[in-house]
C-alpha cells in the first residue's frame, strides 16, 4: 500500500474519497429506485409481483456475475481505469432501460446498469487500501457505505416529489447522466495507482481466487454476510416499500418518507458500527463480537416483522437495517486476514457471492407473493409472513455458523 504518511486529510478526500463515492452513490441509487418507480413501471407493462422481482433483482445478478473477473482487472490495471469505464456501461444501460418498450428490453438495461456499476463499490475500497492506513479502512469504508446510502436517500421522498411532475422513464434518463457524471469524475480526479511490481499474470491471479474460497474463515465469512445482506439489500431495495404499503396500510407519500426514515437509519448504522470498529481496533480488540451483535439484533427485528407486526413497524425497520449494517465490518475483517496486493480479487470475491444471495432473495420474495391472489390495493400481507421468513432462517444460518467458528478470528 502506498504510505499516506505525506498526504493530508484534505488531498485524500478531495482526490480519493469523493471521487469514487461518487460512483457508489450513483449505484445505490440505481438499486434502490425501483421501490418507488415499481408501481409506475408495472401498471405501464402490467407485470406481476414475480416480474418486479425479477426485474430489479436481475441488477444483483448481473452485478454478482461481474465480481470476479472485474477483481482481477482491479488488481492489474487499478481502480480508477476500471471503474471509470465500467460506469460508461452503466449510462448506456440507463439509457436503454429509459426506452426501453418491453420487459425484455427492461431487464437488458438493468443488467448493463448492474454489470456498469458492479466495482464502485470494490474499486472504492481497493483505492482506499492503497492510500490509506489499514486502521483506518473500517472507519473510510463504513463512511463510503453511508454516502452510498445518501443514493438510496435521493429515491424517497426526491423521487416521489419528481414522479407527480415527470414519469419513470425521464428520471431513468436523470440516472444516466449522473453515472456519466460520475465516470468523469472518477477518469479526472482520482490519482493513479502506483505499481511497484509487474502484476500477476490471469493463472496467478485465478489462483488467489482458489486460495481465498479454500480459506474456512473466508468461507464463513462470506455465508454470513451473503446471508445477512440478502435479507437487509433484498427487503431494503424493493419490498420494504411494498410491505408498507400492503401490511401496514401506508400511502405512497408515507411509503416514501418511511424509506427515507429507515434509509437514514442505515447511513447511522455504517457511521457508528465503523466507528466502533476503529476504535476496538485502535485496543488491538477483534470486531468480531460488532459484527455478531448487530446481526443477531437484526435477525430477531425481522422475525418480529415477519410475524406481520404492524405496532411500530417503522421502527422495527429501522432497527432492522440500523444493526445489519454490522455485516459490512466484515470487509475490513477480511483484509486484516489477506495482503494489500489481493485486494481488489479478496472484496469482488465477497461481492460476487453476496449478490448473487440478494438477486435470489429479492426473486423468491416476488415469487412467494404470487403464490397469493393479488388484490387492486396490491399483495395479500399473509405472503409476507412467508417471504420474510424465508430471509430470516437464512440469516439466522449465517449468522449461527459464522458464530460456531469463530475461533478461526483470533486475533483478527
Amino acid at each position: 500500500m502506498s504510505s499516506s504518511s505525506h498526504r493530508s486529510d484534505a488531498w485524500l478526500t478531495l482526490r480519493v474519497f469523493l471521487p469514487f463515492v461518487a460512483g457508489y452513490y450513483v449505484s445505490y441509487a440505481f438499486r434502490s429506485m425501483n421501490a418507488l418507480l415499481g408501481p409506475h413501471i408495472t401498471a405501464e407493462l402490467d407485470l406481476g409481483a414475480a416480474d418486479l422481482g425479477l426485474l430489479t433483482s436481475v441488477y444483483f445478478l448481473a452485478f454478482a456475475l461481474a465480481q470476479i473477473p472485474m477483481g482481477v482487472l482491479l488488481d492489474r490495471y487499478g481502480p480508477r481505469r476500471v471503474d471509470a469505464a465500467l460506469l460508461l456501461v452503466a449510462t448506456a444501460g440507463a439509457f436503454a432501460f429509459a426506452r426501453a418498450p418491453s420487459f425484455g428490453f427492461l431487464i437488458l438495461g438493468r443488467a448493463l446498469v448492474g454489470l456498469g456499476v458492479s466495482v464502485c463499490l470494490m474499486s472504492s475500497f481497493q483505492a482506499f487500501a492503497l492510500w490509506y492506513p489499514k486502521e483506518r479502512l473500517a472507519t473510510i469504508n463504513s463512511r463510503a457505505f453511508a454516502v452510498g446510502i445518501l443514493g438510496a436517500v435521493t429515491v424517497t421522498v426526491p423521487l416521489e416529489m419528481a414522479l407527480r411532475v415527470t414519469d419513470w422513464r425521464t428520471i431513468a434518463v436523470f440516472f444516466a447522466l449522473a453515472a456519466l457524471a460520475a465516470s468523469a469524475a472518477v477518469f479526472y480526479a482520482a490519482p493513479e495507482r502506483r505499481r511497484v511490481a509487474a502484476p500477476d499474470s490471469l493463472a496467478v491471479a485465478l489462483g488467489g481466487v482458489r486460495a481465498l474460497i479454500a480459506d474456512a474463515a473466508f468461507r464463513r465469512t462470506v455465508v454470513m454476510v451473503s446471508a445477512s445482506q440478502c435479507a437487509a439489500m433484498s427487503l431494503g431495495t424493493l419490498w420494504i416499500a411494498t410491505w408498507l404499503r400492503d401490511v401496514a396500510g401506508y400511502d405512497p407519500v408515507q411509503v416514501g418518507r418511511g424509506l427515507l426514515v429507515v434509509n437514514a437509519t442505515l447511513i447511522a448504522g455504517y457511521l457508528a458500527f465503523g466507528r466502533l470498529a476503529e476504535l476496538r481496533a485502535r485496543r488491538g480488540a477483534s470486531i468480531l463480537p460488532l459484527i455478531a451483535g448487530g446481526v443477531g439484533t437484526a435477525s430477531l427485528c425481522l422475525a418480529v416483522l415477519a410475524l406481520g407486526v404492524t405496532t411500530g413497524a417503522l421502527a422495527l425497520w429501522a432497527a432492522f437495517t440500523f444493526s445489519s449494517s454490522a455485516a459490512t465490518l466484515a470487509y475490513a475483517l477480511l483484509l486484516r486476514r489477506f495482503p494489500t496486493e489481493m485486494a481488489g480479487r479478496l472484496n469482488t470475491t465477497v461481492n460476487s457471492f453476496v449478490f448473487l444471495a440478494m438477486f435470489l432473495g429479492q426473486w423468491l420474495v416476488g415469487l412467494v407473493l404470487e403464490l397469493w391472489p393479488r388484490s387492486g390495493a396490491g399483495y395479500a400481507p399473509q405472503a409476507y409472513h412467508w417471504g420474510l421468513g424465508a430471509l430470516w432462517l437464512l440469516q439466522l444460518a449465517g449468522l449461527a455458523w459464522f458464530w460456531r467458528g469463530r475461533r478461526l478470528f483470533a486475533n483478527w
